[in-house]
């Protein structure tokens, strides 16, 4: 990996590409998988994790079996958008568990959340309780994933 610049050559793409599908892989079979030895294989890898490329290494769960089966999108608009008040908000919100993902946006909402909770009730609680005391928080809407039609975690890797 030429990390001075960040760019990937073809190996390091093969390598991301592989632990993108499968991040339990042992460096043997990894690096049986991208044609190299073990230990060149494994160099790359630590030097790619030392960069930040590779952020960390998680377990994908399926909600449904943990119980959460409703995705929702909640558009939150803020009573005022000042550095204080933005950073205020993201303090409370990153608090939450239910919360997976929060975007600063731009154009109606300031913030898009994505939220799993296993019902209606639940949600209702995290409105009411969690969302509406935040005392910057002017509006919120939700709207419900009817189907899930995809879902990824791997990065597109543009080729080199």
């Amino acid at each position: 990996m030429k990390s001075s610049t960040n760019h990937l050559d073809a190996t390091d793409r093969r390598i991301l590409e592989e632990l993108q599908r499968d991040a339990s892989l042992s460096n043997v079979e990894l690096a049986r998988r991208v044609h190299l030895s073990p230990s060149p294989c494994l160099a790359r890898v630590r030097a790619m994790e030392a960069s930040g490329l590779i952020r960390q290494y998680v377990a994908l769960l399926d909600a449904g079996q943990l119980g959460l089966h409703l995705n929702v999108f909640v558009s939150i608009s803020l009573k005022q958008q000042s550095r204080k008040a933005l950073q205020a908000f993201e303090e409370r919100i990153t608090l939450r568990e239910e919360v997976m993902e929060c975007y600063l946006m731009s154009g109606d909402a300031d913030y898009l959340l994505r939220v799993a909770v296993p019902d209606m009730p639940a949600l209702e609680r995290f409105i009411l309780e969690q969302l509406s005391p935040i005392a910057q928080v002017e509006k919120i809407r939700s709207s419900f994933a009817l189907k899930q039609v995809r879902y990824k975690t791997a990065l597109p890797l543009a080729p080199t």
